[in-house]
């Protein structure tokens, strides 16, 4: 597994807990506004794994849990023992993914071995070629949605929105697919990272049409920022 990044204190990516995040790098989608481009290409200078167990050894006392997200840790064959291995110092673990590894998230789950999922599910299914730029079969994004909607693993879903990318028909169809899950909509914002500078976000009277719109949904949430 390649480490390619460790911000060592976040209050706000694991709801409830005070948190670190590892990053891992790779991933087998390539979205345009990915925000950690470096992560994908794996551009980053790695991090050694005793070096994170060291942090973490450190402040088993201080944190209350870790967040592993990337990249897309899935990909990696040793994610399991990985987070077996930083199960051991109590921490409580919070998984980022796509989705498009079921088959890990089903081992995962089954093991009990983390506390929360949040998965990115990028558009309708007709449309997630435009978004992560190749054909994939959606039928395992619909799979882990299932898994994580069975699971009785606090867990969210979450769709960056992007302006003449998804509209209310689209998200409306994502809404149903969630199941009553919580969804949250998070909206577009440009960085120096993202490839696709002709991208953007949702305008403030936008925003508030979509909240209108799903006013009848309390599972659904749209994230100004």
């Amino acid at each position: 597994m390649k480490i390619g990044g460790l911000n060592k204190l976040t209050t706000q990516d694991f709801p409830g807990n005070l948190a670190c995040i590892i990053f891992t790098s790779g991933c087998n989608f390539n979205c345009d506004y990915c925000y950690n481009r470096d992560l994908v290409e794996s551009n980053t200078t790695d991090i050694s794994l005793d070096e994170v167990f060291s942090y973490l050894e450190e402040r088993k006392n201080m944190l209350d849990g870790v967040v592993i997200s990337g990249g897309e840790p899935t990909i990696w064959n040793d994610l399991i023992p990985f987070i077996e291995r930083i199960k051991e110092y109590g921490f409580k673990i919070k998984l980022d993914t796509n989705g498009y590894k079921p088959e890990v998230l089903k081992e995962i789950i089954d093991k009990n071995l983390v506390d929360y999922i949040a998965m990115d599910i990028k558009a309708v299914f007709n449309n997630y070629y435009k978004i992560i730029n190749k054909k994939i079969d959606t039928n395992k994004i619909i799979e882990s949605i299932k898994l994580i909607n069975e699971s009785k693993i606090d867990h969210e879903f979450r769709t960056t929105i992007i302006k003449g990318m998804h509209t209310k028909e689209d998200l409306d169809e994502i809404v149903k697919l969630v199941n009553g899950s919580p969804y949250y909509l998070q909206n577009f914002k440009m960085e120096d990272t993202v490839i696709n500078k002709k991208m953007e976000g949702f305008t403030e009277d936008e925003l508030n049409d979509l909240k209108n719109h799903f006013k009848n949904k309390p599972n659904v949430t749209v994230r100004y920022i």
